[in-house]
């Protein structure tokens, strides 16, 4: 039934034209105008939603990740651009805020200007 669909992701911010400006200046992602909101496309060519929601909060968990070759050279380039990596209390983060967890690759979560948390790490085992 939907093996032909296109399907893709979305998210809400509070405010559409900072989430502008995060994804596509500070990341470096294209960033398209897609009534309602806006297409964010991510490395793979795949495109996710971001729509403005007026009653707007931030989810408790990861709504995007993003695999990266190296989470430590990827993290100290989002702190050159600004960005502070977040601690929460229960994992084993080193002083960059990356976590070592047994049996996940390192990663380390951050945010956007909305709250939403978002997630670089190290490629997965097969």
């Amino acid at each position: 039934m939907l093996e032909n669909a296109r399907a893709y992701n979305g998210f809400a911010v509070d405010d559409a034209e900072k989430a502008r400006e995060f994804y596509g200046e500070t990341l470096g992602l294209d960033v398209s105008d897609a009534p309602p909101g806006l297409f964010v496309t991510v490395p793979d060519g795949r495109d996710t939603l971001i729509y403005e929601k007026p009653d707007f909060v931030p989810a408790t968990y990861t709504i995007l990740n993003f695999e990266v070759a190296d989470v430590e050279a990827t993290v100290g380039e989002l702190n050159s651009r600004g960005i502070e990596m977040e601690r929460y209390d229960g994992f084993d983060q080193d002083e960059k805020g990356i976590a070592r967890i047994e049996g996940f690759p390192p990663g380390a979560w951050f945010t956007d200007p909305a709250g939403n948390i978002l997630l670089v790490h190290e490629p997965m085992s097969p």
